[in-house]
């Protein structure tokens, strides 16, 4: 850098259903660079475990190896999803991301959910391959899902044996857990010597008024009395398992996470998994000012959300942190940051900053490197 420039770190989220975290944060390079050419800005975009996770990461760490894998989708089509492998503390890492194997986004907008047959068997063939690769650790990225099977269909391709009364194999789906009388779980492939850890922000459990069918079976397209159902079958099925559903995490992507615990996976939290993977930390040792943000800021931002982390590690570092986002809401605590920058004021209002958000983040970028006087803006 030249005398007098700056090093900035951005490590925004995704601002959801309008940009991705990598754009988002190309965006505010561009207009910082804009206004500022000399500095410095490094890129650690952020993500929780949702859609988006992998590519996410894969922006922070351009050795990381991509590949595409054919595995069954949440309908049994045949889909071809990212495998993403990277060296991470001395082992090979692979990370999966259900959202592009069996998520939500495999559907169009509007187009009807049939929440009862999508399952998570690809999901499992995905995790085999990695496996058959040879990795020493994996990472489960839970987010997104279109599916409320309790991670049987993945467990039935990891080589466990999920069967009615009569022996059969039970059919797939939120529909086929009422017909599974057992589980067989000896069957299962070892884990890698690393481990399996899941990435995640959700931490409701299996069953309950929070857990996995009630909170988000309605978007998945049950009914009332299918939540009901598959709320009591994934209780049933957990006591198969031999997984309290009451555990944290275990609702996760429609309590995938209660098979996932079942084989020995390990709860990671979402958005610091990710830092730890991106090395955000190191990024903003010696760093001027951390920029971060995400769609929606609001009270909930502050219970785990990635903005409220990269707050965190910046005080850790002593470095500055700015918020933008796509709006920020009335009750949000902004005193933390240095400056905060609501795309939907920027813009004249939320359609305007929804429609073209990559340029009003740019002009973001553009008016908090505007306004940098060392040491704060």
């Amino acid at each position: 850098m030249t005398s007098g420039s700056r090093r900035i770190v951005v490590a925004v989220d995704s601002f959801k259903g309008t940009i991705g975290a990598r754009a988002a944060a190309e965006a505010i390079r561009e207009g910082w660079l804009a206004t500022r050419p000399g500095d410095e800005v490094r890129l650690r975009p952020m993500a929780d475990g949702g859609e988006g996770t992998l590519e996410t990461v894969a922006a922070s760490l351009p050795e990381a190896r991509r590949r595409l894998v054919a595995v069954r989708g949440p309908l049994d089509d045949t889909v071809e999803a990212p495998l993403l492998e990277f060296e991470q503390g001395g082992l090979r890492t692979a990370l999966v991301e259900l959202a592009a194997i069996c998520g939500l986004e495999r559907f169009a907008p509007g187009e009807p959910v049939p929440g009862l047959r999508t399952h998570t068997l690809g999901v499992g063939e995905m995790l085999a391959a990695a496996l058959d690769g040879g990795v020493e650790r994996l990472l489960v990225a839970l987010g997104g899902s279109s599916s409320t099977d309790a991670g049987t269909g993945l467990l039935r391709a990891l080589g466990a044996r999920v069967l009615d009364e009569a022996g059969r194999p039970a059919p797939l789906g939120a529909a086929g857990l009422p017909r599974i009388a057992r589980i067989e779980l000896d069957g299962l492939r070892p884990l890698p010597s690393g481990g399996v850890a899941t990435i995640a922000d959700v931490d409701s459990p299996a069953t309950g008024p929070k857990g996995a069918a009630h909170v988000f079976g309605p978007q998945k397209g049950l009914t009332p009395g299918e939540v009901l159902a598959a709320d009591a079958d994934i209780a049933r099925i957990a006591g198969l398992l031999g997984v309290d559903p009451a555990e944290a995490g275990t609702g996760a992507a429609g309590a995938v996470g209660l098979g996932l615990r079942a084989w020995g996976a390990a709860r990671g939290p979402g958005a610091r998994t990710v830092a730890v993977i991106s090395g955000l930390a190191e990024a903003m040792a010696g760093a001027d000012l951390v920029i971060t943000g995400e769609g929606s800021f609001d009270a909930q931002s502050e219970r785990g959300k990635a903005p409220a982390l990269v707050a965190e590690l910046a005080d850790a570092a002593r470095v500055p942190v700015a918020l933008v986002a796509g709006r920020i809401a009335s009750e949000a605590q902004t005193d933390r940051f240095l400056a905060a920058v609501s795309l939907t004021e920027l813009a004249g209002g939320g359609e305007a900053a929804m429609a073209e958000p990559a340029r009003h983040l740019r002009d973001a970028g553009a008016l908090l490197a505007a306004g940098w006087v060392a040491p704060a803006l």
